[in-house]
């Protein structure tokens, strides 16, 4: 059974739809703008918007980094950047071709300083061209230059608002690397902005099926008087990968899996997945609903964490070395590459109720998914063909890569014995509304320009969110470190994790549940 919009064929095109309120005038000053994140992400997006018309006629993009090079090439690296990429995305669309309008449009609004950005003399440039002007700071730079960078513009007076003009900064992912920089560092920022100047980024809020789900659980009554303890008996959020460190090993190592998903990306979905209904749709509403979340989640102590490794194996017929033996990585290393949890939220609505988190790099599938599995019913009334009972619904919303959401629910099979089979209602974003060009930052950079903060993270939120897993980081050097194939499901105490609670992880080795 498929779920189709009754208009899906008006929105078949490839093409977004058009603005009906562009940004406000301003400049976007795109620190590290000869970065990979800047070329990758932040233009693709800044692209997508123009052919949209969400960006002002007043609108300037200015790059700044160490690099010598002109304006000229750098818009002609982007732009090379820029078609492969769509290539890449769109091989069998008309989305492959450049929009030459758009990009002509955008590129001209274009300029590259090379410069020095965390010295305080080095900015009279870039000062110079956003003098009088509403400015947002995108910093795309690594988290050790997140302090001085901001301590520089603040020195140059940079980020002093005025009555009818913004100065706002953004900040990349990862913020901080446990509880104690993250304090740190929003004392920084506190310092010299205020929180509302202060846009901390969660690439995974960007993505359209993220940000879903609050539509999806306020805008249906179907869904909000069965979302409790009453009625469901556990949610899994997954969020697997099917590649290795792919050279990223460096980094990898000193991170690891529970610090680079957990207390951000997976901790996003799980408050919108478990907060309440807020009063409003207001940025500060929404955010006070998942500060709550945050703070009613239980201590998590190493008994309710599985941390493991992978080892050499195979991941969709590539050869995938081990973990240790991977560049930049350290021959003895105790850095997790999975780390699954348990994780209990003490408030009324989820007393009793557990989420099983799960992550992990070089898995069988590559999928990022919410598993909320409701009760049995308490006196089975019907029974399948085998003679079992009718199956507990469960409600399966797909973030990747299919997009969209299955609810399982038995029916009567056809005939005159009264048996019972599971069936599918399936809902995919693509079939309904046509396949929309997004990178996952379009909204992140229109909300930004449009001083919309619901989609970031509030200090408190960063906060609350490191503290909760503060007592596993500081365990992790000392805690158990399980091995698993590459390839595979992740290891087997993950399992066992679910099962002394007599449930199981939904299958990772099938292509649909």
């Amino acid at each position: 059974m498929t779920l189709r919009s009754p208009s899906a064929a008006l929105h078949a095109a490839t093409a977004a739809p058009a603005a009906t309120h562009p940004a406000p005038a301003c400049t976007l000053v795109i620190l590290g703008a000869g970065g990979d994140l800047t070329h990758r992400l932040l233009v693709p997006a800044l692209y997508d918007l123009a052919c949209s018309k969400f960006l002002p006629e007043d609108f300037q993009i200015i790059g700044v980094s160490l690099e010598e090079q002109t304006t000229q090439g750098w818009v002609s690296s982007l732009q090379s950047r820029l078609e492969n990429s769509m290539r890449e995305r769109h091989a069998a669309s008309s989305s492959a071709t450049l929009n030459h309008s758009a990009w002509q449009w955008l590129s001209s609004r274009m300029h590259y300083l090379s410069l020095n950005f965390t010295d305080p003399a080095a900015l009279s440039p870039l000062s110079a061209l956003v003098t009088g002007r509403n400015v947002v700071f995108y910093l795309a730079t690594p988290p050790r230059f997140f302090e001085p960078a901001t301590t520089t513009l603040s020195q140059a007076g940079l980020l002093l608002e005025k009555t009818d003009q913004f100065r706002r900064v953004v900040i990349e992912k990862p913020f901080g690397t446990n509880l104690q920089s993250a304090q740190a560092l929003n004392t920084h920022l506190l310092s010299i902005l205020h929180e509302k100047q202060i846009y901390r980024v969660d690439h995974f809020l960007g993505k359209e099926t993220v940000q879903n789900l609050l539509a999806l659980r306020f805008s249906n009554i179907l869904f909000e008087p069965l979302w409790c303890k009453d009625y469901i008996d556990h949610i899994q959020i997954t969020a697997a990968e099917t590649l290795s460190v792919e050279g990223r090993g460096v980094f990898y190592d000193a991170t690891g899996a529970l610090r680079d998903m957990v207390p951000n990306h997976l901790f996003q979905i799980l408050a919108l997945v478990a907060m309440e209904r807020p009063v409003s749709l207001n940025s500060e509403e929404i955010r006070n609903a998942k500060q709550a979340v945050f703070e009613a989640i239980r201590p998590i102590t190493p008994d309710n964490m599985v941390r493991g490794q992978y080892q050499a194996g195979t991941c969709k017929g590539r050869a995938v070395p081990s973990y240790r033996d991977s560049q930049g990585v350290s021959p003895d290393s105790m850095t997790e590459t999975y780390a699954a949890l348990r994780v209990d939220i003490e408030t009324a609505r989820w007393q009793g109720v557990p989420f099983y988190l799960r992550t992990g790099k070089a898995l069988s599938r590559a999928v990022t998914e919410i598993v909320v599995q409701f009760k049995a019913p308490t006196n089975p009334l019907f029974h399948t063909g085998q003679g079992e009972p009718e199956a507990a619904n469960r409600f399966v919303y797909n973030i990747r890569p299919d997009k969209g959401a299955n609810l399982y629910f038995n029916v009567k099979n056809p005939g005159p014995e009264t048996i019972v089979s599971e069936v599918t209602s399936e809902f995919r974003y693509e079939k309904s509304f046509g396949n929309t060009p997004n990178i996952g930052y379009e909204t992140l950079l229109y909300d930004c320009l449009q001083g919309n903060a619901t989609l970031f993270q509030r200090a408190d939120n960063i906060e609350a969110a490191w503290r909760a897993v503060n007592g596993i980081l500081q365990d992790t050097e000392k805690s158990k470190l399980d091995f698993y194939t590459a390839g595979s499901s992740g290891p087997l105490s993950a399992e066992t994790l679910l099962a002394r609670d007599g449930r199981k992880w939904a299958s990772l080795t099938k292509d649909k549940d």
